[in-house]
């Protein structure tokens, strides 16, 4: 039985340019991009099945992109615009907004604001948000990162990695950090429970008591934590603590340790303590890595051999 027939397309010489440039250009937005690599290659006479198979997506999908080109051109190729007054922005308009916060930054800021784009595009501001907000952009939001240079970078992150993903038999892996200088602060008077109709109550004043280290054990297969408190964190406090998880962990079990590195968890004392208990085992993540990191990178790490 015949499927339902693909609609002609047809690309002029300047769409085809302009398709090329959107599916080319490093820094469009990937999913215009991925947009104008489905029409370029319908272009070709190429069935739907074949473009999906090609581009690891669904037919659907390629017939969608394929049948709003053939009617809208090149603004069936942003998202579906809301009931409303007709559109009165260009093709030529959406695709200079897109460009120039990809590419460019104006002289002296960090990025486009709203605005600025606006006046220089020609449009309204309100035009720039939702044109950044169709192509999923935001020039505002930066994610920092930071490149380890611990050249036993990828040997540790196996050996981290390994134990929250497939910890041994007979084994307790526990994920041990310190949160240094909390402050103990004291309120000038009790606090009042909630009651119905009424919140929480508490003095706006307080007394201040100096500062606590907290010390905390994560047991990455119960989420159970084991915690305590101290006026430092020196490596004297650090074997305290190993010798309070020692004494809460059943005598049976090996138990695995990963801490960042801390100069204190590498102290001579600390050695001493491990070396007298041998049933611990301490793992130390890469320079300017954590435990938590390691936990959220292990999806990323799956497929290292």
């Amino acid at each position: 039985m015949a499927g339902k027939p693909r609609l002609p397309l047809v690309l002029t010489e300047t769409e085809r340019q302009t398709l090329e440039g959107w599916a080319s250009r490093r820094r469009t937005a990937q999913g215009l991009a991925q947009r104008a690599r489905i029409v370029l290659r319908c272009a070709d006479n190429t069935t739907n099945k074949a473009v999906a198979a090609e581009m690891g997506i669904t037919r659907e999908t390629v017939g969608r992109w394929r049948n709003r080109f053939v009617r809208d051109r090149f603004a069936g190729l942003s998202d579906e615009p809301r009931p409303g007054v007709p559109r009165m922005i260009t093709d030529a308009q959406v695709e200079e907004v897109v460009v120039r916060t990809l590419e460019e930054v104006p002289e002296g800021t960090t990025h486009w604001s709203k605005r600025a784009l606006a006046k220089r595009v020609g449009i309204s501001p309100t035009s720039v948000h939702r044109i950044w907000r169709a192509f999923g952009l935001t020039p505002w939001a930066v994610e920092e990162f930071k490149i380890s240079t611990d050249p036993f970078l990828i040997d540790k992150v196996r050996d981290v990695v390994g134990l929250y993903l497939a910890p041994p038999q007979n084994a307790a892996v526990f994920s041990v950090d310190e949160k240094p200088q909390i402050q103990a602060l004291e309120r000038t008077a009790p606090v009042l429970p909630m009651v119905p109709g009424t919140p929480e109550h508490r003095s706006h004043d307080y007394h201040r008591h100096g500062t606590v280290d907290l010390f905390a054990a994560l047991h990455t297969a119960t989420g159970t934590v084991i915690g305590a408190t101290s006026t430092r964190h020196t490596a004297e406090d650090f074997t305290r603590f190993l010798a309070e998880i020692d004494r809460q962990v059943e005598p049976g079990l090996t138990v695995h340790l990963i801490c960042d590195n801390l100069s204190t968890h590498k102290a001579p004392a600390v050695h001493r303590w491990l070396v007298e208990h041998p049933r611990f085992q301490l793992h130390v993540t890469p320079t300017y890595s954590s435990g938590s990191v390691a936990l959220w990178e292990s999806k990323t790490w799956r497929t290292l051999p």
